[in-house]
């Protein structure tokens, strides 16, 4: 398994994390206009609360049908899952990716218990427009792997000091061989620029996906930067990201000698 930081090389990431430490915040834009007007731009750096009404109804209606359509295909369950309700602050959620299945738990999950999430997704998918128009209503954003966007970087930096959580998947894409998962540390900037903990999670059972198959998340304590020691902030951010996928893939190995069945 190999683990990269590839949003940017070492030194380029520390300039950068100096030039964002810098800028000032956006001004808040305030609530969206209802049915006219609004780009995705305006949908990706608003707060979520300050979305108009019938986005916020689209969500109810997608997280109703999300929650309801999975249960009953793939019966899911969250596991501790007061350690991802519980906390209101804004926080960087992390989790190993095996199937599509996981970011809808997960958002449904937090979306029942009143916290607003934003997914980070990859950029490719915006080649899909209506992807990229849900995606945006849902308050999710895209970021490009493998770039030092500054913009996206100070986006993610004033959700969570807005207090929504971002959800992001570190290994970029389904992994459906553990060998070949490589981890993408941006989200560590992300976290360290809005003094923002960084929360585990893992899944297990939705790698291969089949009718009233169980699907099982556990969910881990937020890691502080406390946690990370002194030091500068390179070494702090290098410090953090194997700190969480460590956490994240200890919960999956729980889960999967806690569950063999689910083994992939």
């Amino acid at each position: 398994m190999t683990t990269t930081n590839d949003s940017a090389p070492k030194e380029e990431l520390s300039d950068a994390a100096k030039d964002a430490s810098k800028a000032k915040a956006k001004k808040p834009k305030g609530k969206l206009r209802a049915f006219a007007g609004n780009t995705y731009e305006d949908y990706y750096d608003a707060a979520m609360s300050d979305f108009p009404a019938p986005a916020r109804w689209l969500m109810n209606v997608v997280v109703a049908a999300c929650y309801a359509f999975t249960k009953l295909l793939w019966p899911w369950k969250v596991e501790r899952a007061e350690l991802l309700t519980q906390d209101a602050r804004g926080r960087v959620i992390i989790q190993n990716h095996e199937s599509m299945i996981e970011p809808v738990i997960m958002v449904v999950t937090l979306w029942r218990a009143g916290i607003h999430t934003r997914i980070v997704y990859k950029k490719e998918f915006d080649k899909i427009k209506i992807a990229q128009w849900l995606f945006s209503r849902v308050g999710g954003f895209p970021v490009s792997r493998g770039d030092a966007d500054m913009k996206v970087v100070r986006r993610a930096r004033a959700a969570l000091q807005r207090g929504e959580c971002l959800l992001i998947y570190p290994e970029g894409t389904r992994v459906k061989n553990d060998a070949d998962a490589q981890v993408h540390g941006g989200y560590v900037l992300m976290a360290q620029l809005a003094k923002a903990p960084v929360q585990p999670t893992a899944v297990v059972g939705a790698r291969h996906l089949k009718f009233r198959s169980r699907v099982v998340v556990r969910c881990g304590k937020p890691i502080e930067w406390s946690e990370t020691g002194g030091g500068k902030r390179k070494e702090q951010l290098a410090r953090m990201e194997k700190m969480g996928m460590d956490a994240v893939y200890a919960l999956r190995d729980e889960l999967r000698a806690d569950y063999p069945e689910l083994k992939e």
